[in-house]
């Protein structure tokens, strides 16, 4: 019963890393089919090419940008493009003046709106809505056609009465609403803004309605945190109407909750404020209530891209400027094909080397270690192919470099349990108790070093970007991988292979052969020599057994052979 019960662990193990690639190759099956995935993952720039986008900075005349507000600009734009998803991007400025955006493969409509969009948000009291055609609706909420006017510079800009607040008509002067009349909603563009406190002239993103706005009661620099999620009703059923839902800080709540107070007081078109993004209304939704603990939600024609798009780049903050693309081209793979098969070749010979290795060190149990690195083969790629369709994730050649540094990571392990194993022969146990007794002191060695690696690794992530990004991603991936596949793979084949009699007697093939180890060692740092085993390598495999030993195990080894010293000084006297 003794000797079956690590033979059932063995099963057991091997039986949980069956069903986790089982489970990873049906996870990568459902997104080939399902999430139009693939068998094979997505690479990088520098591997495929992709699109280069540059922006242009929109500034009024005479105005300049300055390097901060490309800084920034930059910082936002690249936290907008990783929260979609897409991986190994490259954003800088060019020419002190522009930004240059460089995307893997071709970005879809929601990225490129992530990229150039501004996300400068306002909240505004509506003072005027009417219909492009002409009809305009007035505060008592009356259709009334509205003259096709022009704008006279003789009409009087200032307000004949002080407003008294954002909702006052006293706002819409002569002027004002000569512009508005002559408006055209199809010319809008990122550039129709307003300074904050004077009120703006603008349209519904479908060229729907035309409003004049008043000024900006509340900013998007109060956002505190925006998600996209289904609108539900007061039962909590699901509408299918996508929305975000705005969380805005205590400057923001105060702000939101006099305004909405205002507005339900209102009637017509004043009981609307109007949710103003890069110039365009997005939502002007009539108030049915005051919202006081800073939690709106912004609907409108969403879907469930286009509402993340939004939420994030209401989350990560407005441009500090606007940008315009100035030119969007197909770029070539900086390294391409050539470079990735060199790559690929270096990881191979680099394989072969750690498998010659294996084979002249550990003989036949070598084998151990080339099946447990085509498993951790396996299981990484699949990891990899699933990052790819799922979370955007592409491999770059520095993606590939910290692979192929895996092989040596994943390799050390083994040599550590070898080893631990071998160390345990020699102490003169049997091949069975070895097994266990070396998985005991291995393990501890092997946990200690995989946790400097994926922290490393984790640092590395968190505080680079670009390429050395995806050289941190797969060599933490692979860290964890080489813990899996040393504790699920390698110990239960031990341990199998252990109940075998070419390695429990010690075939001179098996790498175990307790002879070739100088089994003859007994006690800590005492070797006795032995008939059957010429006194040649007796020595040889105890001075062998002595470089293997601990510090600690070395000292121990001093205290005991001084003390057996001087008990025999003792006997001779």
């Amino acid at each position: 019963m003794a000797k079956s019960s690590p033979v059932k662990k063995a099963w057991r193990s091997l039986t949980w890393l069956g069903v986790i690639i089982v489970g990873l190759i049906a996870l990568n099956a459902f997104g080939v089919f399902t999430q139009n995935g693939s068998w094979t993952p997505k690479l990088a720039l520098d591997l495929e090419g992709g699109t280069q986008i540059i922006l242009a900075p929109q500034v009024e005349s005479g105005a300049t940008v300055t390097s901060e507000q490309l800084d920034e600009a930059v910082g936002i734009i690249r936290q907008r493009i990783n929260s979609s998803g897409v991986s190994e991007t490259e954003v800088n400025t060019q020419g002190g003046r522009n930004i240059v955006v460089s995307i893997p493969g071709t970005p879809d409509d929601a990225t490129l709106e992530r990229i150039k969009s501004s996300a400068k948000l306002e909240f505004r009291a509506v003072l005027v809505a009417g219909q492009p055609s002409g009809q305009t609706v007035g505060a008592d909420g009356t259709a009334t056609p509205a003259p096709q006017a022009t704008v006279d510079p003789s009409l009087s800009t200032t307000p004949a009465v002080a407003p008294t607040d954002a909702s006052d008509l006293n706002y819409v002067t002569p002027a004002l609403q000569a512009e508005y009349d002559a408006f055209d909603c199809n010319k809008i563009n990122s550039t129709n803004v307003a300074p904050a406190d004077q009120p703006l002239i603008t349209c519904e993103t479908d060229g729907s309605v035309k409003y004049i706005l008043g000024p900006v009661e509340v900013d998007g620099s109060t956002i505190s945190d925006a998600t996209n999620g289904q609108r539900t009703t007061q039962n909590g059923a699901t509408t299918g109407e996508w929305a975000v839902n705005i969380v805005f800080n205590s400057s923001g709540t105060s702000k939101f909750a006099d305004v909405t107070t205002r507005l339900f007081s209102l009637t017509g078109v004043q009981n609307q404020f109007a949710i103003v993004l890069d110039g365009h209304v997005i939502s002007a939704p009539a108030t049915q209530g005051a919202i006081l603990d800073g939690k709106p939600q912004i609907t409108g024609s969403f879907d469930q891209e286009s509402s993340k798009a939004l939420a994030d780049q209401l989350k990560f903050g407005a441009l500090p400027i606007s940008f315009t693309v100035q030119s969007q081209d197909t770029i070539s793979a900086t390294l391409g094909s050539t470079q990735l098969l060199n790559g690929l070749i270096a990881g191979l010979i680099g394989l072969i080397l750690v498998v010659l290795y294996s084979l002249a060190q550990y003989r036949l149990l070598g084998l151990v270690t080339v099946a447990s690195l085509g498993v951790a083969a396996v299981i990484t790629y699949l990891l990899i192919t699933i990052l790819s369709w799922r979370e955007g994730y592409r491999l770059s050649l520095a993606g590939v470099a910290g692979l192929i540094v895996a092989i040596g990571i994943t390799a050390d392990s083994f040599i550590v349990y070898f080893e631990r194993v071998r160390d345990e022969l020699r102490d003169g146990r049997g091949l069975e108790s070895s097994v266990e007794a070396g998985w005991k002191r291995a393990f501890r060695t092997i946990v200690a070093s995989d946790v400097v690696n994926f922290l490393a690794a984790a640092v590395l992530f968190v505080l680079a970007v670009g390429n050395v990004r995806g050289f941190a991603l797969t060599l933490g991936l692979t860290t964890i991988v080489d813990l899996l596949v040393v504790s699920l793979f390698t110990h239960p084949m031990l341990q199998l292979i252990a109940q075998t009699k070419f390695f429990n007697e010690g075939h001179k093939l098996s790498g175990l052969d307790p002879r070739a180890l100088g089994a003859v060692y007994r006690g800590r740092a005492r070797f006795e020599p032995s008939a059957s085993v010429p006194a040649t390598k007796v020595s040889s495999s105890s001075k062998e057994a002595a470089k293997r030993q601990t510090i600690a195990e070395r000292k121990a080894s001093e205290l005991v052979g001084s003390s057996t010293d001087r008990s025999t000084d003792g006997k001779d006297s």
